[in-house]
């Protein structure tokens, strides 16, 4: 006949005194917020000095009322129980996609489960210190240019301008007996949601030379 067990054995490989539960009696079922988790003793005695380590203690003072099924109730949101509860299965912080780290960390400190808490908030401060990502936008400039300063222009754009577009506007002056076309150079550059109204501003005026090029 098996002996009782005084010890818990938690998930990473650490003892717990004063456990008082039997091998054949580890099933506790919850019933968080309308959905039930089943999970073992072993599982929630992994943090001694948290609600749920004392929830599953026999002579625990602490008052938890049982549905019909038995399972024990706690009115907290059951989303965020989840990665709680997965916590204290494996160790490790897993937050799906859609659910807030604050969140998280109110139920974390409900349950006063300490180094959840830690994680929690290392996690969030990892989060605030991430360089949010700006907004772009795409500036144009537009530069004239005689025929024979297209390709020493072009070669030296520098700062981040691209070339966008040639247009040809035609000869506008003689030199000698040659005629020397004209251009207008459109050039692009990407700027962050920082930028100011000025810089801005030849957006659409290269727009409307582009349009005023193309009818040439």
């Amino acid at each position: 006949m098996a002996s009782p067990m005084n010890d818990c054995q938690v998930d990473g490989g650490e003892t717990i005194n004063s456990c008082n539960m039997r091998t054949n009696n580890q099933w506790v079922r919850l019933n968080v917020g309308g959905t039930y988790f089943l999970t073992t003793k072993t599982t929630l005695c992994r943090d001694p000095n948290s609600f749920l380590f004392r929830l599953c203690q026999e002579d625990s003072e602490l008052i938890s009322d049982r549905d019909d099924t038995g399972a024990y109730l706690v009115d907290r949101d059951p989303t965020y129980f989840s990665p709680v509860l997965n916590y204290l299965r494996h160790g490790k912080l897993v937050i799906d996609n859609g659910l807030a780290e604050e969140g998280v960390l109110e139920e974390a400190e409900f349950y006063n489960i300490t180094e959840l808490i830690r994680l929690t908030k290392e996690r969030i401060c990892q989060r605030d210190s991430r360089p949010q990502k700006e907004a772009r936008k795409h500036v144009f400039r537009v530069l004239q240019c005689h025929e024979d300063e297209l390709t020493q222009m072009v070669s030296t754009l520098s700062d981040g301008w691209k070339f966008e577009q040639l247009i040809n506007i035609g000869s506008q002056y003689t030199y000698g007996h040659d005629e020397h076309a004209e251009f207008l150079c459109v050039v692009s550059r990407e700027y962050g949601a920082t930028l100011n109204s000025v810089e801005s501003e030849p957006t659409d005026r290269a727009k409307v030379l582009q349009q005023k090029g193309s009818r040439m």
